[in-house]
């Protein structure tokens, strides 16, 4: 089950819409939707969460919790809106274009894509790409 929690004052539309999206790219990655929650925040919210759970003094727009088992995906996904916002500016797409993009992109990692290496970043944003083609609004 895929739920949306906020700590923030966003809102996300069509929930519904972003909740079957999500489980047909879990299903086409062969892999079981178990509870995943994304919980929206601003970045002070996020930064706390990285400085606290990873040692790291920096901004960022997503931090996910995998905890999943076997080809079960189970996490948490906490997205930082201002960040998402300042980085949809810097890159000059539309914000929720952007926040798409970052929400699969959790759903990737937890499918077991990396983007640490050139290789793995490439694969990773090509699998990003395919799933925001396919997002039906």
């Amino acid at each position: 089950m895929i739920s949306f929690n906020y700590e923030t004052e966003f809102r996300l539309d069509e929930e519904t819409k972003v909740s079957q999206w999500i489980s047909n790219a879990i299903l086409s990655e062969n892999l079981k939707e178990g509870d995943i929650n994304y919980i929206f925040c601003d970045d002070d919210y996020l930064h706390k969460l990285n400085v606290e759970f990873l040692d790291h003094d920096t901004l960022t727009d997503i931090i996910s919790f995998d905890y999943s088992v076997g080809k079960e995906l189970h996490g948490d996904i906490y997205i930082s809106i201002e960040r998402v916002a300042d980085n949809a500016k810097d890159y000059k797409v539309d914000v929720l274009d952007e926040l798409k993009r970052v929400m699969i992109h959790g759903i990737l990692h937890y499918c077991g894509f990396k983007d640490k290496t050139d290789d793995d970043a490439k694969l990773m944003r090509e699998k990003e790409n395919h799933y925001l083609s396919i997002l039906n609004y």
